[in-house]
């Protein structure tokens, strides 16, 4: 029988309904990140730099770019005969075919691909965080404790800590208790939503509570584990850990990336973050161009300036036309005397000449101010936008849009054009 020490079971099965149009049509662990990554990349990086070579994606919404992405796993070094990566969406069964219903549920739904491998230890991660993290250090915690269920926990500000799950802890670090989303916090340790199990303790857990509608961890599992009785500790991580999960926060990630000592560092030798990447000349600059300050993908070709920016692969930014402060997605081409401030262009979008984005004061979003605040101009994969528009803040543009959709040859800030099918 094949036997792993630990194994990963990565969950990347969600909408992400809090970016709006980028992810309408794509799951939020595919959306594109700094110039030529997706946020699944860094999950995967950590599992391969932290010796994990088993790792179990669970898919569900709008799977077919994240499929394709992973395939079978090669850039990660997971294609492997023993172990490697394996993409398991919700399939048919003989009684109760049902779609993951929540966090543990998707795990539950998958009991005999964790049974196949024999773990000692399981791995429950997420498939939306922007970090580095090694697990083997965590595991090291986790056995030194003699723990059943160790729970990585970041330190937040103490103003912040009710907008999270709270860890209270002894001084020995075991988690005496814990609160979600408190609205007067205990302790500042949030959980960031990674779990180590022992594979008896998670088996057990998951059998018993298998009937709870909406079967979740931090909800059913973790409570059910610490009334047992079972040791749970909570493991202090310090680094640097972004959750995307907004529009603002995905944006300042993106610039993070751009700073003159980037907090988080793309470029460290021994801890690579690893990417499908397609096969690009490299970037050509045009000899009016100015580029300062930017990450510039592979592939693309700059005629105009691009100041603050992250520019995908294979994108085209026409003479004249300036990019500040804004995050240009794959394939994307952008055409002459242009203007772009504070804007979210998704892939593969064609911006036609002399159209200015993230002008003009702003206004609240119209349709959902809750997604689209910050400024940010959002224009959803595959749009057109035609010669000459105007587009205020807080916008959103989704589809093949024409003159006639622009009122006097403008969208007025806080606007919602979606010409895509699916509103979102």
């Amino acid at each position: 029988m094949v036997k792993k020490e630990m194994i990963a079971m990565l969950l990347a099965g969600g909408q992400g309904s809090r970016l709006g149009v980028f992810t309408s049509k794509v799951a939020k662990p595919a959306v594109a990140f700094g110039g030529k990554y997706r946020i699944i990349d860094f999950p995967l990086s950590n599992c391969i730099n932290s010796g994990v070579d088993t790792v179990g994606v669970l898919t569900q919404y709008q799977p077919l770019r994240l499929n394709t992405h992973i395939g079978i796993g090669i850039p990660w070094d997971l294609d492997r005969n023993i172990g490697g990566v394996t993409v398991l969406p919700p399939y048919e069964k003989s009684v109760n075919s049902e779609w993951y219903t929540g966090t543990a549920n998707a795990i539950y739904q998958n009991l005999d691909y964790m049974e196949s491998y024999n773990p000692e230890y399981v791995l429950i991660l997420s498939g939306d965080h922007i970090y580095k993290m090694d697990y083997e250090v965590m595991l090291d915690f986790h056995k030194q404790n003699g723990a059943e269920v160790t729970i990585a926990v970041m330190p937040v500000p103490m103003e912040e800590a009710k907008r999270f799950g709270i860890m209270i802890t002894d001084k020995d670090r075991r988690i005496t208790d814990f609160e979600e989303k408190p609205e007067n916090p205990r302790s500042n340790l949030a959980s960031m939503g990674i779990y180590i199990f022992n594979w008896k303790t998670l088996k057990e857990a998951l059998l018993t509570n298998a009937s709870q509608p909406g079967l979740d961890f931090g909800k059913h599992i973790i409570p059910y584990c610490h009334e047992k009785g079972a040791p749970l500790y909570a493991y202090e991580f310090n680094g640097y850990w972004k959750d995307v999960g907004t529009l603002s926060s995905y944006w300042e990630a993106n610039m993070e990336l751009i700073d003159i000592v980037p907090e988080f560092n793309l470029y460290e030798e021994y801890w690579k973050i690893y990417t499908k990447s397609e096969i690009l000349p490299p970037q050509y600059l045009g000899s009016d161009s100015i580029v300062e300050r930017s990450i510039i993908g592979e592939g693309s070709e700059i005629y105009g300036q691009v100041y603050n920016s992250v520019i995908g692969c294979g994108v085209t930014v026409g003479e004249g036309t300036v990019i500040r402060d804004s995050i240009i997605m794959n394939e994307t081409r952008i055409g002459s005397h242009c203007e772009l401030h504070k804007a979210i262009v998704a892939e593969n979008t064609v911006i036609e000449d002399d159209v200015r984005l993230g002008i003009g004061e702003e206004a609240e979003n119209e349709t959902d101010p809750h997604i689209y605040n910050s400024g940010i101009v959002a224009v959803g994969e595959k749009s057109f936008i035609p010669q000459g528009v105007t587009v205020g803040k807080n916008s959103v543009v989704f589809g093949v849009t024409s003159a006639q959709d622009y009122a006097e040859g403008s969208l007025p800030s806080g606007k919602t054009l979606i010409k895509a099918g699916d509103k979102q």
